[in-house]
């Protein structure tokens, strides 16, 4: 398949930083980085085969700046052409060595010579450096012609038209927003650009670089809405600083690129990749994080299908649950804990731990779903034999991880026919973050996706629209952060569970009542919708940093770190959890909106949540 059949197919994952590497080699960055290609080869093939290790399907060549333009500042113009050719041939002969296709990408950048008022001396000299970097990187077997890290857009579409007319290959064209002064960029608004580029030759468009992967999602966001043709991103890992007419970031969180990877694929974009700052470790993160991405984009068109249903039996009437959301004459809030299931097959402990908490006055469990994509015993078969021995109710969380739409209804129906009907619709973790590391997502929908097949079968419909003759009476739950980065996103995703057939939310662990409020006042029309707040203990300052560090979707704000780490015992950081949990629920329970709490104990240990429960 070529490079353009599969960009219309799939995504592609490009690889990372060239210049982030070979400074982490201990190469200085005064040096010509591309002059390497010739010097010091066998270090360039090294840094190709990490990428490809690490699941890039694209590499690039070691040419960004190797225009005769930059060259002659080392006194290497004259070593252009063999530069070039050098370095697609490096990276053809690693990408020829792998086990999979390898696409080969000639690296372009810019001159630095046409800005705003360029003369026509200037351009034919930009124009000429162009054609030549692109006909020595086609003479050394690249499959397409990659122009990046572009600042100015009279030179990019420059490049394009020079590049086109000297090689028949196919172009990708990515230009860079930012904030420095160096670029006089004022009228380049990503709407402009992306117009412009879409009018071009290019094949693939899109951005790359600039201030950082959150900045950049807000450009693509506005970028592909207006362009026809496969989009591409490579964000940096942070904001990066200018060296020698080189960006560079020093520094990189794979995690924190990799979320905003599938942020990118999931508005579209379909060649994703990293600048400045990303190392092979950040690419396996992107490419663990990109699985099943293609299938959960489905999952959108799957949400917004417009199917006649019956209408659902009333909320009232369908758990003992549902009972107490629906009525408006509790005096109290409603408490759930989460009971993780048992890794074997004895329930005993589970069971055991169930008598404790209803005794304790807890209303509900909630069973979680292979919590961190660990194996453990089904929520269903928990809940039921949960149900059975104690006459609890139960919540049943499930994830659109590992089953196809298929055994998600065929799941389901069973739950329903069992009687348990309160459930706690989810995404899941990837399983990069369990202990099966071979496990293959599945993710044929979305939560959003997944509330939607729900409320359809409260309706009385298949998956396929076709009459179940009969309705599930599922009392449907949703997560939330409040604490979420992107918080506009996070309320967005709200709302579309809400619109989707959400009846409650649990919310992720929350520790500043400041950042609760801010949700509960982007969500303020929704507040008819019950809300069960989420309360962690921290069993210590190593459990802190493992949920902020290790934990998709938990942030610890700084100032309980500082508490935790004041405390100078593992057992006086317990009373300080317990302590920091009872402050909170003590605040948010004050909120008329919120109808529960949601306590998680931790590392099982229900005792704790009692003793928080004693704040109440």
């Amino acid at each position: 398949m070529n490079f353009i059949d599969k960009i219309n197919n799939e995504i592609i994952i490009g690889d990372g930083a060239m210049g982030t590497m070979l400074y982490s080699r201990g190469i200085f960055i005064n040096r010509c980085y591309e002059e390497l290609n010739i010097s010091q080869p066998e270090v360039i093939k090294e840094i190709h085969s990490e990428y490809i290790n690490a699941g890039a399907d694209l590499i690039e060549t070691n040419t960004f700046r190797a225009n005769a333009v930059n060259l002659s500042k080392y006194g290497l113009a004259d070593k252009c052409e063999d530069i070039n050719i050098k370095g697609a041939k490096l990276a053809a002969e690693v990408a020829a060595q792998a086990d999979r296709k390898i696409f080969v990408a000639g690296s372009i950048g810019p001159t630095g010579l046409i800005l705003e008022n360029e003369s026509e001396y200037q351009r034919q000299q930009a124009e000429n450096s162009f054609a030549l970097q692109a006909e020595a990187l086609a003479a050394g077997g690249v499959d397409i012609i990659i122009l990046e890290t572009f600042y100015s857009l009279t030179e990019l579409l420059l490049a394009i038209d020079t590049v086109k007319k000297s090689v028949d290959l196919p172009v990708v064209a990515q230009f860079t927003f930012d904030s420095q002064k160096s670029y006089k960029i004022k009228k380049a608004t990503p709407q402009v650009v992306a117009k412009k580029l879409n009018n071009s030759k290019a094949d693939v468009v899109g951005t790359n670089c600039g201030a950082g992967p959150a900045a950049l999602l807000n450009v693509v966001e506005k970028m592909i809405p207006v362009v026809d043709k496969p989009f591409s991103v490579f964000a940096n890992a942070n904001v990066s600083e200018m060296h020698e007419g080189r960006l560079m970031t020093l520094g990189a969180s794979p995690e924190y690129v990799a979320e905003y990877a599938r942020k990118y694929a999931q508005l579209g974009a379909k060649l994703i990749g990293g600048c400045c700052g990303t190392m092979p470790e950040t690419i396996a993160e992107i490419s663990k994080f990109l699985k099943g991405v293609v299938a959960e984009n489905r999952s959108k068109i799957f949400a917004a299908e417009n199917v006649e249903i019956l209408k659902p039996v009333p909320l009232e009437k369908r758990s003992r649950m549902g009972k107490l959301l629906a009525s408006k004459n509790i005096n109290r809030k409603l408490v759930s804990v989460e009971l993780s299931p048992p890794t074997g097959i004895d329930p005993a402990r589970v069971i055991q731990g169930v008598k404790l908490l209803k005794e304790g006055g807890v209303d509900f469990v909630n069973i979680p779903d292979g919590p961190r994509a660990v194996p453990k015993m089904s929520p269903i078969a928990t809940a039921k034999l949960v149900k059975d021995a104690t006459d609890m109710e139960t919540i049943v969380h499930y994830c659109c991880r590992d089953r196809n739409l298929l055994g998600m209804q065929m799941d389901l129906l069973g739950t329903s026919a069992m009687g348990l009907n309160n459930l706690m619709l989810i995404t899941g973790d990837p399983p990069k973050v369990g202990n099966v590391h071979t496990a293959s997502p599945v993710f044929d929908v979305d939560s959003i996706g997944l509330i939607n097949l729900v409320a359809r079968m409260n309706g009385g419909k298949s998956i396929t629209g076709s009459n179940l003759n009969s309705q599930t009476k599922f009392v449907i739950g949703a997560g939330c952060n409040p604490g979420a980065v992107d918080i506009d996103e996070e309320v967005r995703r709200f709302e579309e569970k809400i619109i989707a057939g959400a009846n409650f939310f649990f919310s992720q662990p929350v520790y500043l009542p400041e950042l609760f409020h801010n949700f509960l006042v982007k969500t303020e029309k929704y507040s008819d919708v019950p809300l069960f707040v989420g309360i962690l203990p921290l069993a210590s300052l190593r459990n802190a940093e493992f949920l902020h560090n290790e934990v998709p979707g938990m942030q610890i704000p700084n100032e309980i770190m500082k508490k935790m780490r004041a405390a100078d015992s593992k057992d006086k950081q317990r009373n300080v959890g317990i302590e920091i949990a009872r402050d909170m629920l003590a605040e948010v329970i004050k909120f008329p909106r919120v109808k529960g709490i949601y306590l998680f104990p931790p590392f099982g240990r229900y005792e704790s949540v009692l003793e928080v429960m004693e704040g109440m």
